[in-house]
């Protein structure tokens, strides 16, 4: 295994009770909440340094639409899970470590679990050209801490929507009717931020890059309680494999 494990160094910070107080009420209110601060600025430059190795060894090109989300697009290049958990000791002993596991439990409010499928435990993925995006979409399981490696600047696009408190019904996800329904949240992150997101409640995507630029994120999976008897039986896991049934090709 490659990418070497931050042996003694810490993941996390040190903050008061007030920013936590805060993080916990912004998640719970909108799905989301940034915890940049919760993170020491060394291990998110390690993170970097590691998805961008992982990146250039490892990257695979999606272009595709799905259909258990109303044939919403992705378009980008990603490092699958498996890949990822193979060659990189240090994202393993980061989604391992009980400091930060402890701080986003207590955001949460319950215990987190670790993703009981191994192709959804980690995922990188790189935007790069003109309209890539990531398409209005859920999660399966209910937490993930997604790691904003690199931002490209705020008028060329990659920001995120949200919209929470929404559900997923993959024979009827009702997408258009949540977006008219419900407000958007939008949220611009730059390089090295990182963020706590719910999910499977949160409906979300990213804006398409409106010119070629970079945006580079890890995605760290975790399951709820309730996520652990549930069964995942629908052929749609795109980033480990573009040719599931759900896929359909991209035309732009």
């Amino acid at each position: 295994m490659s990418g070497k494990g931050l042996g003694s160094k810490n993941v996390c910070t040190s903050l008061d009770t007030g920013d936590i107080r805060r993080m916990t009420q912004q998640y719970h209110r909108f799905g989301i909440a940034t915890v940049t601060d919760l993170i020491e600025a060394p291990t998110r430059q390690l993170v970097r340094a590691e998805a961008e190795r992982l990146l250039e060894k490892h990257a695979e090109r999606r272009d595709l639409r799905l259909e258990t989300t109303g044939f919403t697009r992705r378009s980008m290049s990603v490092v699958p899970s498996e890949m990822i958990a193979a060659n990189s000791e240090l994202v393993t002993s980061i989604y391992a470590d009980p400091g930060l596991l402890g701080a986003l439990e207590t955001l949460a409010g319950e215990k987190l679990h670790p993703c009981p499928k191994a192709d959804e435990e980690f995922l990188i993925t790189r935007q790069e050209q003109r309209g890539d995006t990531h398409g209005w979409h859920w999660g399966d399981f209910s937490f993930a801490l997604i790691w904003v490696l690199v931002a490209p600047p705020i008028d060329v696009g990659g920001l995120l929507q949200c919209v929470p408190h929404t559900t997923w019904d993959k024979e009827n996800p009702r997408i258009n009717s949540y977006l008219a329904e419900n407000p958007i949240n939008t949220y611009h992150f730059s390089s090295g931020d990182v963020y706590f997101l719910r999910t499977d409640t949160t409906l979300h995507r990213t804006i398409p890059l409106r010119e070629d630029a970079t945006r580079i994120i890890l995605n760290m999976t975790w399951a709820g309680a309730h996520d652990l008897s549930r069964a995942f039986d629908a052929d749609d896991r795109w980033w480990d494999d573009a040719n599931v049934s759900a896929a359909s090709a991209l035309k732009k």
